[in-house]
């Protein structure tokens, strides 16, 4: 299989597949606004929407600092998932019944997203076929069968676990063992997505301002370098791009995930593979891997590669390095080995927010106007949409037009993290961390042990994911 034809970067194979579009005109000058959303991606989009179509007189503005889109929201893996990060934590802190509810708000965002896009005709090359997650080795599918009887504890009652051979009668994944599969899931195409929302969101009312990066987020205040919005509730919905705000370099770490898609494989291939579900596809590796058969039937498959750069720099418009583009296709063959000989048409990288305990959170200071929404550790197809239907509820609550509501119980909300440790220990962390999971990864390739390695174990304390 050769890269040498591989399109690096270009943002990512799904803007290459749509094109990369024209940016809306910048902020003209100082401006007021009733919400000044910070952050053209999902999760402004989101807010935007639900809040417009609460109240529709509402002056809502929108700053993006290159085109919605640019960030996670145009580069992700197109996974629509229920997956939350920090549920197990907040069960700790809030009970099991909190986070069984915040679990069962996560099954129901799934379909709210699918339906939200058929209303507004967004096309979005929407597939509900579930999430499956296969395990290929011993220790992965003890990890499995321990993950599948967590989440039906947690409500997943409609979860299935299915053996080797019924694995590979759905997805036929080279060496399976055993899969765990959930219909609250579905693989969609991330920039008809957002570029669908982006558009409605405006045919509603709502000013977007492209090219218009916010320096600085003050209470009422939102500092651009062609004038600053001001505004009741200013909304930071950055995610890994935080730490470009000033003050914020070491709320979220901005963690690296790559991708690469393949050219349109022949049926051939797929008589091999199976996958006519249309499932999006993960695996029990501490590396982990996800992936998804598009629309127009490649595969796109992604994992984490360079994890992190250095003072929470960010990538030059997707690039992404060779070598994680060769260990990326290394994943692809082993699983598929009918792939071998496909071509890689796009390759590409992006970043993620992640806070310091591996927790999202939704937050509005009532005493500042400020809200947040972020910190979805690779979890935000979904989650971005039951984050701004919760700060919809928290700007109503607040606005005395309403209550409490379920949304704004649930023990996200108003979540506190500590922040990151300076450099060059972050750097050095989070560079070991997945160095030990790569390492226990090998490992357990070749170990007939079912117990998870004891390395990945001890990298899970360090980094404070369990």
């Amino acid at each position: 299989m050769s890269t040498v034809s591989t399109v690096n970067g270009g943002i990512s194979f799904w803007y290459a597949d749509r094109g990369t579009p024209l940016a809306r005109e910048p902020l003209p000058g100082d401006a007021t606004a009733d919400i000044c959303i910070v952050g053209g991606g999902y999760t402004g989009l989101w807010t935007a929407y639900y809040l417009k179509k609460a109240v529709p007189f509402l002056n809502i503005t929108v700053l993006e600092a290159k085109f919605c889109g640019y960030g996670a929201s145009g580069r992700n893996g197109g996974w629509l998932y229920n997956g939350i990060a920090g549920r197990d934590r907040y069960a700790k802190h809030h009970g099991h019944e909190a986070a069984v509810r915040l679990q069962q708000a996560m099954n129901e965002t799934v379909d709210e997203v699918v339906r939200v896009a058929a209303e507004e005709n967004i096309d979005a090359d929407i597939h509900q076929g579930g999430v499956l997650e296969v395990a290929y080795t011993p220790a992965q599918l003890a990890r499995l069968k321990d993950f599948h009887s967590v989440e039906i504890a947690f409500g997943e009652t409609d979860r299935v676990l299915r053996g080797a051979r019924e694995t590979c009668e759905r997805v036929n994944v080279t060496g399976a063992v055993g899969s765990t599969w959930t219909p609250h899931g579905a693989r969609l195409h991330p920039v008809k997505l957002v570029q669908g929302l982006a558009a409605t969101v405006e045919a509603l009312g709502v000013t977007i301002h492209e090219s218009t990066p916010v320096t600085e987020i003050k209470p009422k205040h939102a500092h651009t370098p062609y004038g600053t919005v001001r505004a009741p509730y200013i909304l930071r919905c950055t995610e890994g791009f935080t730490a470009n705000l000033k003050g914020q370099r070491r709320t979220w770490l901005p963690m690296n995930s790559s991708m690469i898609a393949t050219e349109p494989l022949p049926a051939s291939v797929w008589d091999t593979i199976g996958w006519d579900g249309h499932e999006t596809l993960g695996d029990m590796a501490h590396a982990y891997m996800y992936a998804q058969r598009t629309a127009d039937d490649r595969i796109a498959l992604g994992g984490r590669g360079v994890p992190y750069r250095y003072g929470s720099g960010t990538d030059n418009d997707g690039r992404t390095q060779p070598a994680t583009i060769e260990a990326l296709r290394d994943i692809l063959v082993r699983f598929f080995p009918s792939t071998a000989g496909a071509r890689i048409d796009h390759a590409w990288s992006g970043v993620l927010g992640v806070p310091r305990d591996w927790c999202a959170t939704v937050t509005l200071d009532r005493s500042t106007g400020l809200g947040w929404a972020g910190g979805y550790v690779g979890s935000g197809v979904a989650t971005t949409n039951l984050a701004a239907r919760t700060l919809r509820d928290l700007i109503q609550q607040d606005s005395g037009q309403s209550g409490p509501t379920e949304l704004t119980t649930l023990p996200w909300v108003g979540h506190k993290v500590r922040r990151w440790e300076p450099e060059p220990f972050r750097w050095l962390g989070v560079h070991g961390m997945y160095a030990a999971y790569r390492a226990a990864d090998r490992r357990e390739l070749t170990s007939p042990r079912a117990g998870t390695d004891p390395v990945a174990k001890v990298a899970d304390r360090l980094a404070g994911r369990h």
